[in-house]
């Protein structure tokens, strides 16, 4: 099924609701018992029956009462154990057919039949006293993560044994007391950073190591250490973690399974017992259900029909989770899938952080009724936090927390924590409310508003005062008495507490993660699809290299081309693993969080990842064998044929433990792929074929043996040169009487048959030795710390500043009598009172200080369809076009502010795409006029500002400079520089971002700004571009009451400036909604229901709906935008039988709105069209200049890409220098040639390849913003493209330097200029193309993950092809074409040639014996290396850089991978 939005769950429920009522044809209480002598008696005396069996049996059989196919009632005996999923699916629509009534029935009904036998319920009350937290932390400019402080942050960390870091101590808690009783659901509010958070990881027991924590958390009187935390209590995450690859109910079957029933079955048991004693006969439906969720080990339980249920989630049941790959459900959704997994546990006390982000009032509403049920029902202790709580979902609370500043200001009963504050001097005003209230008026900005005595002057009250006031206050006090007893232990349930450390045995976790990974495994099965085949492609053209007819068994030469496939064979192989490092790392965010509540051991998640990836392995090792073992031609007997098999799927093996192993490790992807690849480095290059045994110095000879790519290569070396056809004759130099002999002593590879076993069973111990540091890396280390940017207080200016209201209703903006009297009267407001106005900043009301020119815009009769999605041509849908939006009109003004309404589905961001011209697909019908003239993008985009709902900024550049950016682009190049930063500066004062303009950005949930001031940048970004016209999509979404205030408050500020202004909002509160003056409000389908003022207190929207017929008036305090939403709904209209987008059509309202569509359609008298000498505001090499100055800070301020680049080289660079040291010395044998052109090679294979890969996600996260601004018409694609390559220039220089310094002094290559001239050259536009082809892939492709993939496949091929596994000469000719167009080829003939081309030592070839070549000659005769080509060589790379360059600017500007 598709998944739908949050907003539509009302829908499914309706549908879901029918569709029950024809299959249930049964009386409305669906408890109720029918009467029938006849068949009473039947059923008794099968309850009877029943009551006989063994209670093992008993317990596992019950009567379901299902409808026949002819609608009669039947009830069959069923086994609880054997219950289909359509079975449970309809005993759960049974019983809850109409969630919002049925729930509670159904709870009382649950919890009757437990105390009609007098059983107790266990009860968890959470006590915390005297709890403190603290962290150590950098403050200001020592917080942001520059290159500079990421070094000195590691030499501290290196130090900090001796000598301490220097950090400041944040106090998180202050000394926070109070209990958390059972049977009551308490509310917890506070401003962002105010410590919810913390408390709630402090009482569910999961606070992280590295904090300071004081103070005492008991349950029941027992401390966290008497009893198992995580099993007792659930923490729910306001973080959405989940696997995309499951459904909905696979994720929350998995979790309920794993989490096991707790006491359920136990309590069952005694329930049985003492309802056969005392003859009492349960509800069918109820002993079934209670049978079925006592039931552990199932796959899928009939607990997660119930919660998918209650949570609205029946409507996604099958949909997958989806991510940024792929498609899934909405955020919303995924919200409650994260709540949902907790609920199905066993847990009874639960701390729920932010579980509303996401999700509209109205299902708020739902879910928290529901899980007031459960508290109030079956006793369980619940504490939630939530950002903004609706009145109607406030009033369902029962006590409320309200923290701030780490402390608690108020502490008890919902309905006394107004009388609180009122004895504190402060007082809600009537169409406040309550939650809003509480979290406003312990802001220093908002307090003064609340302020009741008129006859005393205000003072600041700080959080600290709130809360000793509060101590003193009679529930204070109350609460302090009640925590002076200590809580009697005799009183808590046996069962309470759990002392197990998991819900199920061992065996049955591990089939759970079994069943769990084959699932996953075939869910991506495109991944292993594609690895096989890649594995076959490259296997067929490695076959067509290594040719049978080509090759020959007659010499040492002879020999090395079949070492040179087996060793490629081994690296195919072993590499093709790498993606296990990527599934690890990708997973490991669920696995820490599951591990974190104890759903499973590592053992039992890392042992089916290990099994069920054996087939794989054993199939990409046939592959290889299969198609190259007679193509190529190795030794043609069937034992030596399934040992290279042996052993192939050996090193597949020992590769894949070793990729998982460093994942888990690493924990991240940069991490693990830089430092895993210098491990794999170490390995790679004294594996004995890159340098060979008796070259190896002997301060690298343990490597060498504990290297298991040594083993692998042995072992196939071995098996093939000890056959009988190599054992030839041979009169070489090399001291060995056969050919095979001398090919295996002449790389230093053992030459005795016994070794191959020996070798064998090294690979098996590595492999086992991996994966048992696998599973030990998963079960001892944590998640990788998010470093939050922390910022000194403001200063003592900035905290005495004015502290002006943030009262949103029309009092706030009455500044503007032009927009307050459209408000009042609907009337227009003219244009011609704001032409021309410059606004200045006053001491009344801040302002733009530039001048601007007020425009609307106007459209009529829009229409947008898109292409039929396949997934409903699926269902039948023969149409050819989706319509999305239909025949929608409408004019937005200067100087008002409108809001764009409807429920999720209705089209509210599709038509803001449209008017804005950000669509990139779809068709689009009508006009859209600006100012009376028809609009023209290139134009448009120079005077209007879009607000995108996902905030999108660069994540490594501070607020001020992201602002300045902006302005710099966009506003005209009349405006100086000092004219732009005071603009700038009047910007962040006017969006409140003073305080905090040198915090870094960050990512999303990673690091940096918070959601809120995230959004507020998103605003100030549109702004100082000084536009006329601004679009914002969902401004407040995921804020919460007073940040929501503060970000409406910046919108009110922008329009009285007199900008078009237009917000697309969700369900906002009261004081949102009464903030703007005019609505555009859309129903499901993309039709306007109503175009027009709100009027104070909404008095024309009211007016409006409740003159259609059967529409309920508004209560008294009831949000307008709540009450519109709910009376237009789809089952509104259908109760009603009406349309309201009919009723619109025909009404005075819309007649008005028509009106003035075509004024504002029709250019007033005068005035001229909108247009612009140039494109862009500023020239190229002005926008050249501004994104490479962004590109500065964003590098500079990157150390996990730019530090880390930096140290991996300088340890490479001094691990080769160490490894081939003194080699440019010592070129005595072929061999040694090799040694060196080893050490090139692979310093260019690991370093490219690293430099690409890393290069890629850095990319990839600037093009998401490269779009955005490209959209908002800053710049074009090649200045930005110039800026991404050419801040890599200084970066990669640098990285070559200490290269070379390492490898060029230490391998000790003649000390001349030109050779070290052209060592630099060559090795610095080998970084430079490999980190610009990573940069490509990245441009040409839809994402980070294609691109490596992509990338990924075409390194395979270069390592192929050169020159180092097979020398250029040795290649068919039919692919020697192939080798000319390899990069690396053209590095290693770059940097041989250079060096060696000239050398006249004389080296011994091991086939003749008295023959001798001097260096150049050899290298010039059978490797095709000429040092008169250096020419074209260096051409050559200096065109491999450009042409990926010119690809790459290309990709930027022509191709756009984002869908709107």
């Amino acid at each position: 099924m598709a998944a739908l939005p949050a907003n539509e769950v009302g829908i499914g429920w309706g549908d879901a609701r029918s569709a029950s009522q024809r299959i249930f044809a049964v009386d409305d209480n669906v408890f109720a018992r029918h009467s029938n002598a006849r068949e009473d008696d039947e059923e008794a005396l099968k309850w009877v029956a029943l009551e006989k069996l063994p209670t093992f049996d008993r317990l596992r059989r019950g009567f379901l009462q299902t409808v026949n196919e002819d609608g009669k009632l039947i009830q069959e005996e069923v086994d609880i154990k054997k219950l289909s999923f359509a079975e449970k699916s309809q005993l759960v629509e049974k019983i809850l057919r109409v969630i919002e009534d049925d729930n509670e029935r159904f709870l009382q009904k649950l919890r009757e039949r437990i105390d009609n036998v007098g059983i107790d319920l266990p009860k968890i009350e959470v006590r915390f006293e005297d709890l403190n937290v603290e962290a150590d932390v950098h403050v200001g400019s020592r917080a942001l993560p520059t290159l500079y402080n990421f070094l000195i942050n590691l030499v501290e960390g290196l130090s900090s044994f001796v000598v301490p870091a220097k950090k400041h101590r944040l106090h998180i808690l202050k000394n926070l007391s109070g209990i958390i009783k059972p049977t009551r659901m308490t509310l917890l509010l506070g401003p962002p950073s105010s410590g919810k958070t913390t408390l709630l990881l402090a009482l569910a027991g999961k606070l992280p190591p590295d904090l300071r924590v004081s103070g005492k958390v008991s349950y029941n009187g027992h401390e966290m250490k008497d009893f198992v935390p995580q099993r007792t209590s659930a923490y729910i995450s306001q973080h959405d973690v989940q696997l995309a690859e499951l459904t909905v109910r696979e994720t929350l079957d998995f979790c309920g399974r794993c989490q096991g029933v707790g006491t359920r079955y136990d309590m069952l048991l005694e329930l049985s017992r003492r309802e056969k004693a005392a003859g009492i006969k349960p509800d069918h439906d109820i002993d079934v259900f209670m049978k079925a969720v006592a039931l552990e080990g199932q796959e899928t339980s009939i607990v997660t029909d119930y919660v998918l249920k209650i949570l609205g989630l029946d409507i996604c049941t099958d949909t997958l989770i989806g991510d940024q790959m792929r498609r899934g459900i909405s955020g919303g959704q995924r919200k409650r899938v994260t709540t949902g997994e907790m609920l199905v546990g066993p847990a009874k006390a639960l701390f729920m952080d932010e579980i509303s982000t996401g999700l509209d009032s109205s299902t708020t509403f739902q879910i928290v009724k529901c899980l007031r049920q459960i508290v109030h029902v079956m006793d369980a202790s619940m504490l939630v936090s939530l950002l903004q709580p609706a009145p109607e979902t406030f009033e369902l609370f029962d006590d409320v927390i309200l923290l701030s500043e780490g402390q608690i200001v108020y502490q008890g009963p919902r309905e006394l924590v107004l009388d609180y504050f009122t004895s504190m001097g402060f007082k809600c005003p009537e169409r406040k409310s309550a939650a809003d209230f509480l979290q406003e008026v312990i802001s220093r900005k908002d307090q003064a508003q609340f302020w009741a005595d008129q006859s005393q002057p205000h003072r600041y009250i700080s959080a600290a005062e709130f809360s000793e006031a509060f101590k003193s206050f009679y529930l204070g006090e109350k609460l302090q008495e009640e925590l002076s007893v200590p809580f009697d232990r005799s009183r808590s349930h046996p069962a309470a507490l759990s002392t197990k450390r998991f819900g199920l045995q061992r065996r049955a976790l591990l089939k759970a993660c079994f069943a769990r990974e084959w699932l996953l495994m075939k869910r991506n099965s495109f991944l292993h699809i594609f690895k096989t085949c890649q594995v076959t492609t490259v296997t067929l053209i490695a076959m067509t290299v290594f040719l049978r007819t080509e090759l020959h068994q007659n010499s040492v030469a002879d020999g090395n081309l079949y070492v040179g496939a087996l060793f490629f064979g081994l690296v195919l192989i072993m590499f093709n693993g790498f993606s296990e490092m990527a599934i690890v790392v990708s997973r490991l965010p669920v696995f820490y969080k599951q591990r974190e509540q104890l759903f499973y051991p590592a053992w039992s998640y890392s042992l089916p990842t290990i099994i069920i990836r054996l087939p794989l392995s054993l199939l990409e090792s046939l592959i290889w064998v299969c198609l190259t073992y007679y193509v190529i031609g190795f030794t043609p007997e069937p034992s030596r044929f399934f040992r290279q098999l042996l052993v192939l799927f050996c090193i597949s093996q020992m590769a894949s433990g070793l990729f998982r192993f460093l994942g888990s490790v690493g924990r991240s992807m940069i991490i693990a792929s830089t430092f895993g690849s210098f491990a794999l480095m170490i390995v790679f290059v004294l594996g004995g074929f890159v340098i060979s045994k008796d070259r190896i110095h002997k301060w690298w000879i343990w490597a060498y043996w504990v290297s298991p790519v040594m083993y692998g290569q042995n072992s196939l070396v071995i098996n093939e040169f000890l056959a009988d056809r190599w054992n030839k004759p041979y009169n070489g130099s090399i001291d060995a009487n056969t050919i095979g002999t001398a090919v295996l002593k002449s790389r230093g590879f053992f030459t005795e048959e016994h070794w191959y076993w020996i070798c064998i069973g090294a690979l098996i111990g590595f492999a086992i030795l991996f994966n048992a540091l696998f599973t030990l890396a998963l079960t001892y280390l944590n998640p990788l710390s998010k470093p939050q940017a922390i910022l000194a207080s403001q200063d003592s200016k900035d905290s005495k500043g004015s502290s002006k209201g943030i009262e949103l209703s029309t009092s706030a903006h009455s500044s503007n009598g032009a927009a307050s009297e459209s408000k009042e009267k609907g009337s227009n407001v003219p244009s011609s009172d704001f032409k021309g106005t410059e606004i200045t900043v006053t001491d009344q009301k801040r302002g733009m200080v530039l001048p601007f020119q007020p425009l609307s815009i106007a459209f009529n009769s829009i229409n947008y369809y898109v292409d039929m999605p396949i997934e409903m041509k699926r269902q039948g849908i023969m149409e050819e076009k989706l319509q999305l939006l239909q025949d929608v009109s409408g004019a937005f003004r200067p100087g008002v502010l409108t809001a764009l309404v409807g429920v999720s589905g209705a089209g509210k961001t599709t038509l803001m795409d449209v008017l804005a011209g950000r669509k990139t697909g779809g068709y689009i019908e009508g006009s859209i006029s600006i100012s009376g003239f028809p609009k023209k993008q290139e134009t448009f985009s120079r005077i209007s500002g879009y607000c995108e709902q996902n905030d999108i900024h660069s994540p490594n550049v501070t607020i001020v400079e992201s602002l300045v950016f902006s302005a710099w682009l966009r506003l005209p190049k009349e405006v100086d520089k000092t004219t732009r930063v005071m603009f700038v500066e009047e910007v962040m004062e006017l969006v409140e971002l003073t305080p905090i303009k040198d915090a870094l950005v960050g990512l999303p949930g990673v690091n940096g700004l918070s959601t809120e001031q995230r959004k507020r940048l998103t605003i100030a970004v549109e702004l100082v571009a000084n536009p006329s016209i601004i679009f914002m999509d969902e401004p407040t979404s995921g804020l919460d009451a007073r940040a929501a205030a503060i970000v409406m408050r910046t919108v009110r500020n922008t329009v009285d400036t007199g900008r078009t202004v237009v917000c697309t909002i969700h369900q906002p509160s009261i004081d949102i909604f009464e903030a703007f003056d005019e609505l555009l409000l859309l129903k499901r389908g993309g039709q306007a229901i109503y175009a027009g003022p709100l009027g104070i207190h909404s008095c024309h929207l009211i007016e409006y709906f409740e003159g259609i017929q059967g529409v309920q008036p508004i209560k008294d305090g009831y949000n307008p935008a709540t009450w519109m939403l709910d009376i237009s709904s789809p089952s509104a209209e259908a109760r009603l039988n009406v349309d309201f987008a009919e009723i619109y059509r025909n009404s005075s309202v819309y007649q008005k709105n028509q009106a003035l569509v075509k004024e504002l359609s029709v250019p007033t008298p005068g005035s001229t069209e909108l247009s612009f000498a140039t494109k862009y505001s500023q020239n190229f090499l002005e926008q050249c200049w501004a994104c490479l100055w962004k590109q500065h800070w964003s590098y500079w301020r990157n150390p996990y890409y730019n530090a880390v680049r930096l140290l991996f080289t300088a340890a490479i660079g001094f691990l080769f220098g160490t490894i081939f040291w003194n080699l440019g010395h010592k070129l005595d044998t072929v061999q040694d040639v090799f040694n060196l052109i080893g050490a090139i090679y692979s310093a260019t294979l690991f370093l490219g390849f690293s430099n690409a890969s890393t290069v890629e996600p850095v990319v990839g996260i600037e093009r998401t913003v490269f779009y955005r601004e490209r959209g908002a018409g800053m710049y074009s694609a090649l200045p930005y493209a110039f800026a991404q390559a050419a801040i890599e220039v200084p970066y990669v220089f640098v990285q070559t330097l200490i290269y070379v310094i390492f490898v060029f002094s230490m391998i000790n290559f003649p000390w001349t200029a030109v050779k070290f001239f052209y060592f630099f050259f060559f090795m610095f536009f080998t970084f430079l193309y490999f980190t610009y082809y990573g940069m490509m892939s990245v441009a040409i492709t839809p994402n980070v993950h294609f691109a490596a993939i992509i990338s990924s496949a075409f390194f395979t091929f270069w390592n192929l092809f050169s020159g180092f596994i097979i020398p250029r000469k040795n290649i068919p000719i039919w692919w020697r074409w192939y080798s000319w167009a390899d990069p690396i080829q053209w590095s290693i003939y770059g940097i041989i040639a250079s060096q060696l081309g000239d050398i006249e030592t004389i080296v011994q070839d091991p086939d003749a014996v008295g023959t001798q070549k001097y260096v150049k000659q050899f290298i010039k005769d059978i490797l095709g290396y000429d040092h008169d080509f250096l020419g074209v060589v260096a051409v050559v790379h200096l065109g491999l850089t450009v042409i990926f360059l010119f690809v790459f600017a290309y990709g930027i500007k022509k191709l756009n991978f984002q869908r709107r």
